[in-house]
């Protein structure tokens, strides 16, 4: 696909509204500024992507949504031609993350994405401005492309949900509506790559909450024996004490291990961002 590097903030001028092939249900949600798992934090950045822009004489316009909305369409993905360019939010694209291009979507939109073909979904998150292709709603790093099976076709039809933004995700409402594991180009220790949770709703970053059960994720397994090692090797890190909980997903089990003892989502969140734990992020129990 063309156009990613040259869209970064291309401002539009006209204002008809472009349909752009695929349309979210849900009253609106206004998205904190973008965090990352990990992504840019800029508010500078934030305003400019939501801005419209023009491509090809068409005109896009950002849109806002909420969590649990869903659309559905075709998706393709992108790779090595523009591997290590500058992404429409100022990052620098990585195929190997799991990242996707939407047109309209609040930069940082954490999605669950199926493969309506073989029902294989993945979690992604939008970084990036495209496909700016008349039939195609979602362009898919490689990595993603590969976990759906769709490298070979090239496209395939697909459902999108909504399941969050930035990486401040309930992981109660995860337990039954994530998709099985998928990598998110972060590793850690053993088994799986750490996840965000699909599902619940976010915590605000302009909410400033004292209290309350907040935890990090710092670890994903498919089998006890390794998050059990894990969690003793962090038993006590910073002050703050290492749990596992399990949860089961589309009939496989899953054991996450959670550093819990912060006083406050900021201290959370600044722990989570420290980059102790690459792939870390909020939970609220």
């Amino acid at each position: 696909m063309s156009y990613h590097k040259s869209l970064k903030f291309y401002i539009g001028l006209s204002f008809t509204l472009l349909v752009t092939g695929c349309s979210w249900s849900g009253a609106p949600f206004t998205p904190s500024g973008p965090t990352n798992v990990k992504g840019n934090n800029s508010a500078s950045i934030q305003k400019a992507t939501m801005r419209p822009y023009t491509i090809n004489g068409k005109t896009y316009y950002p849109t806002v949504v909420s969590v649990g909305d869903k659309a559905s369409g075709t998706a393709s993905w992108y790779g090595p031609n523009f591997h290590g360019k500058t992404t429409s939010n100022g990052e620098i694209y990585n195929m190997y993350n799991m990242t996707a291009a939407h047109k309209t979507l609040p930069m940082n939109t954490i999605l669950k994405v199926t493969n309506l073909r073989n029902q294989k979904s993945v979690i992604v998150r939008v970084n990036d401005r495209g496909p700016f292709v008349a039939d195609r709603v979602l362009d898919l790093s490689k990595a993603a492309a590969t976990k759906l099976d769709i490298i070979g076709t090239g496209t395939a039809p697909v459902s999108m949900e909504v399941i969050g933004f930035n990486e401040d995700i309930n992981a109660v409402a995860s337990i039954n509506t994530q998709a099985k594991p998928t990598s998110t180009g972060i590793k850690v220790p053993n088994p799986v790559s750490p996840t965000a949770p699909t599902g619940g709703i976010i915590i605000s970053s302009e909410q400033r909450v004292v209290g309350g059960d907040f935890m990090v994720q710092i670890g994903s397994f498919k089998n006890l024996e390794g998050a059990n090692r894990y969690q003793r090797e962090h038993q006590s890190i910073d002050g703050y004490k290492s749990v596992v909980r399990t949860f089961t997903i589309d009939g496989s089990t899953i054991y996450r291990v959670f550093l819990n003892g912060f006083r406050s989502e900021d201290e959370a969140r600044d722990y989570a961002r420290s980059g102790k734990f690459q792939g870390a992020f909020i939970v609220r129990g």
